[in-house]
C-alpha cells in the first residue's frame, strides 16, 4: 500500500469515528425538513444519502425539494445531488467513493456531517462500513497480465483469491480472470473501511394512516408542480422508456401514460398505491434495521424542536 492510501485510510477512519447525525425514515415523511432545520442549528451540512437524487434533471420524481436548502436564511449546503448526468451509470461504488471523501472533507472543516436519505442499501453501506471489491480497472496490472497464458492467469489468481472468490470467477475468459486478481489484490491490500461508529439516528413518526395521507398529499404537489413535464423531457434528452422505468414509481408510470399505456387517472392510482405499497414494505426495513442494532430516535410529527434538544444533548461534552 502506498503511503498515499494509507493516509487516505487514516483520514477516513478518524472523520468516521466523530460524531454525525443521520435522518432517515419512511417515505413522504419530511426528512429534508428536518435534516435543513438540524444543519442551520448546529452548524451543519447535508449528505444526501438518496439514489435517484443522485442525477441532474430528477428532481420533482426524487423529491430533492431544493427550495427548503435555502429557505428561512443562509442556504445549508448539500453534497451528493445532481452529480451524474441522466442515464448515466452510477452505482453504490461511486457513491462510497464520494460520500467518504465528503466526510473527510466536512471533519477537516469542522462542520457537522448530516446524513439525510432513505436508500437503505447506501445508508447501511456507509454506517457499517462495506468493503467494494475491486474498484476502478488497474492498467498497469492489466498491461502485466497481457502476455500470460490462462494457465498461469489461473496459477496467479489461486496464489491470492479467497476462495468464494476464485468458486464464482468464470475460468473460461482471461478478462474475467483478470478482473478477478485485481480484485483479490484490492482484497489483500486494502482493509475493509471502519463504519461510522459515533452516528445519531433520528427519523420523523408519523401513523400509518397519516402516511398515507402525506404520500396522496405529496403526489398530486407533484404533478401539478410539472412531473409530467419533467419525465417528457427527460424522454426528449434521449433518455428511452426502459430507462426511465428503472429510475423508479414515478418515472415509470408517468412513462407508461405518456406512451398511452394508461389513462391519467390509471397513472394516479397505480402510482398512489404502489408508492403506499413502498412505504408499507419499508416499516419492515426499519424493523430489520433496528433489529441488526442501528438504534433509531422516532420524532413523533417530525418536531423539529425534539429532534433539536435529543441531538443537542448528543453533541454535548460528556
Amino acid at each position: 500500500m502506498n503511503q498515499a492510501v494509507a493516509m487516505a485510510e487514516q483520514e477516513y477512519a478518524t472523520a468516521a469515528a466523530t460524531q454525525l447525525i443521520v435522518v432517515t425514515g419512511p417515505t413522504a415523511t419530511g426528512k429534508t425538513r428536518l435534516a435543513v432545520a438540524l444543519a442551520r442549528a448546529f452548524h451543519g451540512e447535508i449528505l444526501s444519502v438518496d439514489s435517484r437524487q443522485v442525477y441532474r434533471g430528477l428532481d420533482i420524481g426524487t423529491g430533492k425539494d431544493l427550495a427548503e436548502y435555502s429557505e428561512g436564511g443562509k442556504a445549508v449546503p448539500y453534497h451528493l445531488i445532481d452529480v451524474a448526468a441522466p442515464g448515466e451509470r452510477f452505482d453504490l461504488y461511486q457513491f462510497l467513493e464520494l460520500a467518504r471523501a465528503k466526510l473527510v472533507d466536512m471533519h477537516h472543516r469542522k462542520v457537522l456531517p448530516i446524513l439525510c436519505g432513505g436508500t437503505p442499501l447506501y445508508l447501511l453501506a456507509l454506517l457499517d462500513g462495506y468493503a467494494m471489491e475491486g474498484g476502478a480497472p488497474d492498467r498497469q496490472l492489466r498491461k502485466e497480465l497481457a502476455h500470460c497464458s490462462t494457465a498461469e492467469l489461473l496459477q496467479h489468481l489461486r496464489e491470492i483469491a479467497p476462495p468464494e472468490l476464485f468458486e464464482r470467477t468464470d475460468l473460461t475468459q482471461d478478462r474475467r480472470i483478470v478482473r478477478a486478481i485485481e480484485i483479490a489484490r484490492s482484497l489483500n491490500n486494502r482493509p475493509a473501511p471502519p463504519p461510522l461508529s459515533n452516528a445519531f439516528i433520528l427519523a420523523p413518526q408519523f401513523t400509518r394512516a397519516e402516511v398515507r395521507e402525506r404520500i396522496a398529499i405529496r403526489l398530486d404537489a407533484r404533478l401539478n408542480a410539472g412531473l409530467l413535464e419533467e419525465v417528457k423531457h427527460l424522454h426528449e434528452l434521449g433518455m428511452s422508456w426502459e430507462q426511465l422505468d428503472w429510475l423508479g414509481l414515478e418515472y415509470r408510470f408517468v412513462a407508461q401514460y405518456l406512451q398511452g399505456l394508461l389513462t391519467f387517472q390509471e397513472m394516479h392510482d397505480s402510482l398512489l398505491a404502489h408508492i403506499r405499497q413502498f412505504a408499507k414494505r419499508q416499516d419492515g426495513w426499519f424493523r430489520k434495521f433496528e433489529r441488526e442494532g442501528h438504534h433509531i430516535h422516532w420524532i413523533p410529527q417530525g418536531d423539529i424542536d425534539t429532534a433539536i434538544a435529543l441531538v443537542q444533548n448528543f453533541l454535548a461534552p460528556s
